[in-house]
């Protein structure tokens, strides 16, 4: 169960109608995870979804490689449902069960080419470290360029947002999906 309420679209204000309409009919298609979260203030659900449809579909990077950079990210933020939702767009995607199952592990996969390896370790380290060593910030420059680590930099930073809601607020899985692993600890530090 979620630690708050998710707002019914039946229950909704005007504000928040229009955004989840909005959401609904766009590149999206539905609403689910932290967004639902989000239309508790419409204002930051519309330009939550906006930053959103733009770091997923809409940057140099392909589909592959943005779900191996969030896939690492909700792995590494203990995001269960981050994971289940980005996992099966990975498959999509073409990342194999085994590369799949060594995210999972937290584990670089076999079988990356050159550049997907050198996101996989990027996204690894940003997680890892909130920064980068100057290796890996040159050798994802040289395989990517500027434009592309600028975007990977973003993507990792939004999804690590993404996690923290969908955590926090328990955001529950969809009805049948066992979590891959535990939310991270509760009893504070």
């Amino acid at each position: 169960m979620p630690r708050i309420t998710l707002p019914d679209p039946a229950h909704m204000d005007a504000d928040q109608r229009a955004v989840h309409d909005r959401i609904v009919n766009g590149k999206r298609g539905r609403i689910q995870g932290p967004l639902r979260a989000a239309l508790h203030n419409a204002e930051l659900a519309a330009r939550w979804s906006a930053l959103g449809e733009l770091l997923r579909y809409d940057t140099s990077l392909t589909p592959r490689q943005s779900e191996l950079a969030i896939l690492v990210t909700g792995r590494a933020c203990n995001s269960p449902f981050e994971w289940h939702a980005h996992r099966l767009e990975g498959e999509k995607a073409g990342l194999s069960a085994e590369i799949l199952e060594a995210l999972l592990a937290q584990q670089i996969p076999a079988g990356l080419d050159e550049t997907e390896h050198a996101i996989v370790c990027f996204a690894r380290e940003l997680n890892a470290a909130n920064s980068v060593s100057d290796a890996t910030y040159a050798r994802a420059l040289a395989l990517l360029g500027e434009k592309a680590v600028v975007e990977l930099t973003a993507l990792v930073g939004y999804y690590t947002m993404v996690a923290m809601t969908l955590n926090t607020h328990e955001i529950p899985l969809p009805e049948g999906v066992a979590p891959p692993f535990d939310l991270p600890q509760r009893n504070g530090l």
